[in-house]
């Protein structure tokens, strides 16, 4: 029983130590696991998780022998309150873009399946005109399934859906 009590005190200072703490517009202290809102204040900070905690160092101006003021390079910032990209995040990129990639894939396969598709019925169709334009005799079967002889307005409106068919698959 201690050895549970010792080890739940331990997982409690952890998650202690992984939030964010900062005075809010009221001066009232304010604890997160997430970063404070945008318009919150750097001073206001008051720790960071991991224990980064901010130091408010201010330095007086630094003066010439003339009385004229030194300007000095400004000390880098300490990094902001934003949360930094994670191993997660970039694994989610990779999914995304492999995620891209196979429709990307699939678009193109499906574009060579329809291309290989009007080539077919355009030399199908070219076939069919070509018999229809020879001017031999045509048999087929109608809905009785009787063998019949097409006539030349039968001719006719089948030479016009070949011509169509030919038009739209040979692009």
């Amino acid at each position: 029983m201690p050895r549970l009590l010792a080890g739940t005190a331990c997982l409690i200072a952890l998650t202690a130590a992984a939030q964010w703490q900062w005075l809010d517009k009221d001066g009232r202290k304010v604890y997160s696991d997430r970063a404070p809102p945008a318009d919150v204040l750097e001073k206001n900070i008051v720790k960071r998780p991991g224990g980064l905690a901010k130091a408010a160092v201010k330095a007086e101006p630094a003066l010439n022998a003339d009385g004229t003021v030194v300007v000095a390079a400004q000390s880098p910032q300490v990094a902001s309150s934003a949360p930094k990209l994670s191993g997660v995040d970039k694994e989610l990129m990779e999914k995304k873009k492999q995620a891209a990639d196979a429709e990307a894939a699939k678009r193109r396969a499906d574009e060579e399946r329809v291309t290989k598709a009007k080539v077919e019925n355009c030399a199908l169709g070219k076939q069919a005109k070509a018999g229809l334009d020879s001017g031999v005799r045509i048999g087929r079967t109608n809905a009785q399934g009787e063998r019949e002889i097409m006539d030349d307005a039968a001719r006719a409106a089948e030479t016009k859906r070949v011509q169509n068919i030919i038009d739209s698959s040979c692009r």
